[in-house]
């Protein structure tokens, strides 16, 4: 009896982060000589200045593998120490194998204790690594596990219209990563969402069954992210402001009461509508869109991995996860520290 509540009692603890950038950093001097932008606009359009995009030997796999290593030493383990991979990303190496038995590959050369644990991939867009985290919380609160490993990795820069400006400034590559072990504090609660009835607002409509790659759709540009910018823009606002207020409503917290924020870095003025909307300080909020612009599904990761390096994120404190994105999909997670 005992042991059975010692377990109820316990939550699903992030132990350790890390992050994965490619070399080559791309800045805004670059691509307004591009797109006959100034720089000044691309930050007025963004907040980004620069980002990082993907060289040709650079992978998903292999940015992954990068993050978890980083996570790996950070907390002290070794490879064979994982019971579940977990990778979300939108731009897998290939259509199967999942990313995941790539990642799983990758560190089994490293360490060949790691055993044939359960690895798999899964698509929620830029709300991926929420709904990875909610996954993980399970395995871990059903005892099926004792460690999981969630990686977010992106490589968007592979996707991008080189004639389209929107999307070329805004996005940039790069992976995070997360070990989860069961602890006296971590995650309270996780709730995800979906509206499949949005699906174009930010779509890569070619390559899968319904569109496969043929010279005709390589033509008509159909391999290239496609999106609809405003729109999207004013639904993103709206829907995270809105799924915040339920899930703190339901939590029976305001947002006085969450000490510490980290938001999927999707634009910077739709953070700063979403900030103005629900009223809290950017000083409460870790903003990296800046450095590494849009990562996709990795945002949320690098974010948290860079505050937890700067010092931002404290022992104690009461944080909140917030993601949007294609799908439509979100998702908020609230932790405690």
């Amino acid at each position: 009896m005992g042991s059975c509540y010692t377990l109820a009692m316990m939550q699903s603890k992030i132990i350790a982060s890390g992050r994965a950038l490619p070399k080559r950093l791309v800045s805004n001097t670059e691509l307004a000589r591009s797109f006959k932008l100034s720089e000044e606009e691309i930050v007025r359009k963004t907040g980004v200045h620069t980002r990082y995009w993907a060289e040709p030997e650079d992978k998903p796999s292999s940015l992954a593998i990068e993050a978890a290593k980083q996570a790996l030493a950070s907390a002290k383990l070794s490879p064979g120490e994982i019971d579940l991979i977990l990778v979300t990303t939108t731009t897998p190496d290939m259509y199967f194998p999942s990313t995941a038995s790539l990642v799983h590959k990758g560190l089994a050369v490293l360490d060949d204790s790691l055993g044939n644990i359960p690895a798999f991939d899964i698509n929620a867009s830029c709300s991926g690594f929420i709904y990875a985290l909610s996954i993980a919380d399970q395995f871990l609160k059903s005892a099926s596990v004792s460690t999981a490993l969630v990686i977010a990795t992106d490589l968007k820069s592979r996707f991008i219209n080189p004639l389209d400006a929107s999307t070329a400034i805004l996005f940039g590559d790069g992976a995070g990563a997360v070990i989860l072990k069961n602890g006296e504090r971590g995650i309270r609660k996780i709730t995800i969402g979906a509206d499949g009835t949005k699906h174009q607002l930010i779509y890569l409509p070619g390559g899968g069954a319904m569109l496969p790659t043929t010279a005709e759709s390589l033509k008509a540009d159909q391999h290239y992210m496609k999106m609809e910018g405003k729109r999207l823009f004013r639904v993103a606002v709206r829907t995270m402001a809105s799924a915040l207020s339920r899930f703190l409503k339901a939590s029976e917290l305001t947002f006085d009461d969450i000490d510490f924020f980290i938001f999927h870095q999707a634009n910077l003025r739709i953070l700063e509508a979403l900030f103005k909307r629900i009223s809290i300080p950017i000083s409460k909020t870790e903003i990296t869109l800046s450095q590494f612009g849009n990562t996709s599904s990795s945002t949320i990761p690098i974010a948290l991995d860079v505050a937890i390096e700067s010092g931002k994120l404290k022992k104690g404190d009461r944080v909140l996860l917030s993601a949007f994105g294609g799908g439509v999909t979100w998702g908020n997670a609230l932790i405690d520290w």
